[in-house]
């Protein structure tokens, strides 16, 4: 395929996932266990009236739950791809930095020493845990023979992850009250947290977007091998240090405010790169809208399949992402990094 066809394919495919995230949005507005009219969704934001049902759930409901999803999809769809071009690995996702098992620990410690119940008050706790979690990988797979090798990474985030579990484990089966809460916040779910807590973790998704896209281009240079983008000038062990920032803050950030999200980090960018190629500049400009899309529309999923109740968004990405990757995987032909 040559430049020009690849750049208009990727312009499309930019367009389009915008256009479906603005439609899905929609969509998450107006649908739901008590269903509402575009005109009254477009009417509680131009004359709000806190006295009407249909204003209350649209903006106090509805409206935090899709701009988590948002926030949170975007992010782990652009931690995913950084980690998958860090590491030379289609396969990688957020979780190979420990991040999951950081946030679960502390959101553990917060319940068992602190006596928070509430997802809301778990967010600090759990950024600082998955920051945490993910810097120790780092520093120590960026130490000693091979440092920043993106095997010893792997096999340290795995190790890290080890050994969090197994404190993850201790702690659930010494408390009925951890587990009681624990057990809902560990699915991932959008629910039960405000526009606050978008707040708390805006402005490190900010900066680690900018960071993500500021080191496209050497994660591409990474992608020919190490040799091959030091002898071309690029500077290796700077582009993967703020790679592992970004995917830090933005990873943090997401499992702060949605729960651990398994599988839109490494399903998302693997999709993307069988429709724009392996061009990170693309990648990671594509999947922030294309993650913030499918994050929403498993909320969506989640609540109207299971009337009436609800499935928490992260067991439908699973329920989709599994497939889909599976599909992926067989394909015949791989696009490689």
């Amino acid at each position: 395929m040559s430049a020009t066809a690849r750049q208009r394919r990727a312009r499309s495919a930019a367009g389009g996932a915008i256009v479906l995230l603005v439609v899905i949005v929609a969509a998450s507005l107006m649908i739901g266990a008590r269903p509402v009219p575009p005109a009254v969704v477009w009417e509680a934001f131009v004359r709000p009236d806190m006295s009407l049902p249909d204003h209350v759930v649209i903006l106090t409901q509805r409206l935090p739950r899709t701009v988590i999803g948002i926030v949170a999809g975007a992010a782990l769809a652009v931690a995913g791809t950084l980690m998958q071009g860090l590491t030379r690995n289609p396969l990688a996702d957020p979780g190979l930095l420990g991040v999951n098992a950081g946030a679960s620990v502390a959101v553990l410690a917060a319940i068992t020493l602190l006596g928070i119940t509430q997802p809301a008050g778990f967010v600090w706790f759990a950024f600082g845990g998955a920051a945490a979690a993910a810097i120790v990988v780092a520093l120590i797979g960026t130490r000693g023979p091979e440092a920043g090798n993106p095997a010893k990474l792997a096999l340290t985030g795995a190790a890290v992850t080890a050994g969090l579990t197994a404190v993850t484990t201790l702690i659930l089966t010494t408390s009925v009250l951890a587990l009681d809460v624990y057990r809902y916040w560990s699915v991932g779910g959008l629910t039960a947290r405000g526009l606050d807590t978008v707040a708390v973790v805006a402005i490190p998704v900010v900066v680690g977007a900018v960071i993500a896209f500021a080191s496209a281009r050497g994660l591409d240079m990474i992608a020919m091998g190490e040799a091959t983008a030091s002898g071309l000038g690029a500077h290796v062990g700077r582009t993967r240090a703020l790679g592992v920032i970004a995917a830090v803050l933005l990873c943090g950030a997401a499992t702060s405010i949605a729960g651990p999200i398994v599988f839109l980090g490494l399903v998302v960018p693997h999709a993307l790169r069988t429709i724009v190629g392996s061009d990170y500049r693309r990648l990671l400009l594509i999947a922030a809208p294309a993650g913030a899309a499918l994050l929403v529309l498993a909320d969506i999923v989640g609540r109207v399949i299971a009337p009436p109740g609800e499935i928490q968004a992260g067991l439908v990405v699973a329920f989709l992402g599994a497939p889909v990757l599976i599909a992926l995987v067989l394909r015949r032909r791989q696009v490689a990094l």
